[in-house]
C-alpha cells in the first residue's frame, strides 16, 4: 500500500511523475554528463571509487564514459537540473542500507585534538603510541640475552606462571585503575593507560638457530652435573657412562613424544594435560613439577651447606674444629633466600643467576684441567670398578636427576624462528651435553676413585687457594641459582591456593599471604634439606626417581598415547615407555630409601 502512494508522489524516486520529468529534461541536456554519485567520482586516466567497484562490468564501461556534470561550465548552477534524471533512475535503497564509512586516519585509541592540548597532553600521547607499537610487534620468549633465557621460567613447562605483581611499566594496571586515574586532573594523569599485561600472548618465534642452540646449553648444564662425580662411583665407570648415553636417546625420545603432542594441540606442558586428558592430569603435571623443582632446591641447599662447610674447614686452623655444622649453614641459606624468594619479577634474579652459571663454568673447566693433568701423571685410580653392584640405582636417578630440562624444551621452541628444526638441534644439543656429562663425571671418578665426595672439590688439594677459590664459587653458583629453581614451584603452589587473578597490587593483605606463603616454602625446603643432609647423593637420587621420572617419561608417553597415537605400533612402544618408566620409578625409590634407612 505505502509503494503505491510513493508512486503518485511528485519527484520520488523511482516514480512515474519523476521517471516523466526525466525524458522531458533528458531530451535539452548534452550526453556524456549526469549527477549520479557514480559518475561525480569518475575522473580522467584514474579508476572508479568504492561505490563505483562493485557495479557490473557493463555498468562500469558505461560509467566510464560519463563524466560529472559539475565538469560542465556553470556545473554547480544547473546541478539541480542533472539530479531530476539521476533520480528516476536511481534504485530506491532499503532500509537496512549502510554507507561503509571511510577507514580511521588514527587509531581508535588516539587522543583527540583538545586532550593533547592539556598539560601533558603531547607527552602521553607520544608515550601510548610507543606502547601500543610494543604489543603489536609482540612478546616472544626469544633468548637473546641472558635475562631473556631467565625470563623463560617464566613460562616454565610452556605454563604461565608471570605474577601480575610484577608488571612492568608498559602493562600496568587493570581497567579498574584506568578508571580512578580518569577523573583525575590531567596534570596528575598517567601518562601511560594502564592495562593486564599481555606478555605471554605469544607470537611467532624470531630466535635462530644458533641462539637456540646456546639457550638449549645453559637449560641442561646447570648444578645436576656437580653431582655426576659421587653418581660414577655409585654405579662403576661403565655402568654410569651407559646409564647416561641410554638416558640421553630415552630422553630424545621422550622429548619428541612431547613436541607432538605440542604441534598437533598447542599449549604448555599442562594446558597439553588439560586438553588431551583433563583438568585433573594438568594438575598432576603441575604437582610434579613444583616437587622436582622444590627438590632441587633442597639438593642445593644441602650441597652449598656441605661445600661451605668443607671450604670453611680447609681455610681454618686445625682439622674438624669448625662451630657451625651442615644443619646450621642449611638454615643460615635462608637469610639469604627468603629475600630472593619474595621477588615476583623473575628477570631480577638475573645478575645472581647468570653468577651461578659462570661459576658452574669454572668449576667445570677446573675439574677438566685438574683430573686430565693427574691422570697423565699418575694414571687411573686403582680403585676404580666397571661396575658396583650394590648402589647402581642411585646412578640412575642421579643421572635423570641431571637431565631433567624438560621444563624447558617447550618455550625454547615456540621462541624459534623456524620451529621445524628444533628437533635435531635438540638431539645435536642432547649428544654435546652427554658428552660433557660423561666426561666430568668418569674423569672425577677415574682421577679419586672410592675416595671421591659428593662435594668434589673437596678431594682436591685442600692447600691450594685456588681450589679453595673454585669451592667457594661452586657454594654461591648453587646458592644463587636456587631462588630461580624456586620460581616455577612457588608460583605452582600460589595459583593453586590464592587463584590466578589474585593480586597483592590492589590488597595488601593478599601481597603478605603470598609473601609469608613463599617464606614458609622457603622454611619446608630448608627442613627437608636438613633431613636430607646425611647423605646428598641418596637425596638427589631419590629426587630423581621419584619426581623427575614421572615428568620426563610417563607423563609424555601417556599423552601422546591418549591424543596421537593411531598405529597400534606406536601405542606399544607408549604403552611400554610407561611401563618400563613407571617400574624405573618404584624400583630406584625403594631400593635409594632402603638404603638410607639402613645408613641411618
Amino acid at each position: 500500500m505505502a509503494d503505491n502512494i510513493i508512486d503518485f508522489v511528485p519527484g520520488s524516486v523511482g516514480s512515474d511523475h519523476s521517471r516523466r520529468q526525466a525524458e522531458i529534461v533528458d531530451r535539452h541536456l548534452p550526453d556524456g554528463y549526469s549527477a549520479d554519485p557514480d559518475a561525480s567520482l569518475v575522473v580522467a586516466d584514474q579508476p572508479l571509487g568504492p561505490s563505483a567497484s562493485g557495479l557490473s562490468l557493463d555498468q562500469a564501461s558505461n560509467a566510464e564514459s560519463i563524466e560529472s556534470s559539475l565538469r560542465l561550465q556553470g556545473g554547480d548552477m544547473h546541478r539541480d537540473i542533472f539530479k531530476i534524471k539521476a533520480r528516476a533512475n536511481s534504485l530506491r535503497r532499503s532500509a537496512t542500507f549502510s554507507h561503509q564509512k571511510p577507514l580511521p586516519l588514527g587509531h581508535p585509541d588516539d587522543m583527540s585534538y583538545p586532550e593533547q592540548r592539556e598539560p601533558g597532553g603531547f607527552r602521553r600521547h607520544y608515550l601510548r603510541r610507543r606502547a601500543r607499537q610494543r604489543r603489536m610487534s609482540g612478546y616472544t620468549v626469544v633468548a637473546r640475552n641472558f635475562i631473556d633465557f631467565l625470563d623463560l621460567y617464566g613460562s616454565f613447562a610452556g605454563e604461565d606462571l608471570e605474577d601480575i605483581d610484577s608488571e612492568d611499566e608498559s602493562a600496568i594496571t587493570s581497567t579498574d585503575e584506568a578508571e580512578e586515574d580518569a577523573e583525575q586532573p590531567p596534570e596528575l594523569r598517567p601518562l601511560l593507560n594502564r592495562s593486564r599485561s599481555s606478555r605471554r600472548a605469544l607470537k611467532k618465534g624470531d630466535a635462530t638457530t644458533t641462539k637456540t642452540f646456546f639457550t638449549l646449553i645453559k637449560a641442561f648444564i646447570g648444578t645436576g652435573i656437580m653431582f655426576l662425580p659421587k653418581a660414577f662411583r655409585n654405579g662403576g665407570i661403565l655402568f654410569s657412562s651407559l646409564t647416561l648415553i641410554v638416558l640421553s636417546l630415552v630422553n630424545c625420545g621422550c622429548f619428541r613424544l612431547l613436541l607432538d603432542c605440542r604441534e598437533k594441540y598447542g599449549g604448555g606442558y599442562g594446558e597439553l594435560g588439560a586438553t588431551i586428558v583433563g583438568p585433573r592430569f594438568r594438575s598432576l603435571i603441575l604437582a610434579s613439577i613444583a616437587i622436582s623443582q622444590l627438590g632441587f632446591v633442597c639438593a642445593g641447599l644441602i650441597f652449598t651447606a656441605e661445600n661451605l662447610w668443607a671450604f670453611l674447614d680447609a681455610i681454618t686452623p686445625g682439622d674438624r674444629n669448625l662451630i657451625l655444622g651442615v644443619p646450621a649453614l642449611i638454615a643460615l641459606q635462608t637469610i639469604i633466600l627468603v629475600p630472593l624468594a619474595l621477588i615476583r619479577n623473575i628477570s631480577k634474579l638475573g645478575p645472581a643467576a647468570l653468577l651461578a652459571d659462570a661459576f658452574i663454568m669454572i668449576g667445570i673447566v677446573y675439574i677438566w684441567y685438574y683430573d686430565i693433568a693427574a691422570l697423565s701423571r699418575v694414571g687411573m685410580d686403582a680403585s676404580v670398578r666397571l661396575f658396583n653392584p650394590s648402589d647402581f640405582p642411585l646412578t640412575v636417578g642421579s643421572a635423570i636427576f641431571t637431565f631433567e630440562g624438560i621444563g624447558l624444551i617447550l618455550p625454547i621452541q615456540s621462541s624459534m624462528k623456524k620451529p621445524e628444526h628444533f628437533s635435531n638441534l635438540l638431539y645435536f644439543v642432547m649428544f654435546l651435553i652427554t658428552i660433557i656429562f660423561t666426561s666430568v663425571g668418569a674423569l672425577c671418578y677415574a682421577t679419586f676413585g672410592e675416595s671421591t665426595k659428593i662435594q668434589v672439590i673437596s678431594n682436591f688439594p685442600q692447600d691450594s687457594p685456588l681450589v679453595n677459590a673454585v669451592q667457594f664459587l661452586y657454594s654461591m653458583a648453587v646458592l644463587a641459582g636456587d631462588p630461580v629453581q624456586l620460581f616455577p614451584a612457588a608460583r605452582i603452589v600460589e595459583t593453586s591456593i590464592f587463584g590466578e587473578k589474585a593480586t597483592g597490587k590492589k590488597s595488601a593483605a593478599i601481597k603478605w599471604k603470598k609473601n609469608a606463603l613463599r617464606t614458609a616454602i622457603v622454611g619446608v625446603c630448608v627442613g627437608v634439606s636438613m633431613v636430607g643432609a646425611s647423605d646428598l647423593d641418596k637425596f638427589v637420587a631419590l629426587i630423581g626417581s621419584f619426581a623427575c621420572v614421572p615428568l620426563v617419561y610417563i607423563y609424555p608417553a601417556y599423552l601422546h598415547y591418549k591424543g596421537v597415537a593411531e598405529k597400534t605400533w606406536v601405542k606399544a612402544l607408549d604403552v611400554a615407555l610407561m611401563v618400563v618408566g613407571f617400574i624405573a620409578m618404584v624400583y630406584t625409590t625403594a631400593v635409594t630409601v632402603s638404603q638410607w634407612v639402613q645408613s641411618a
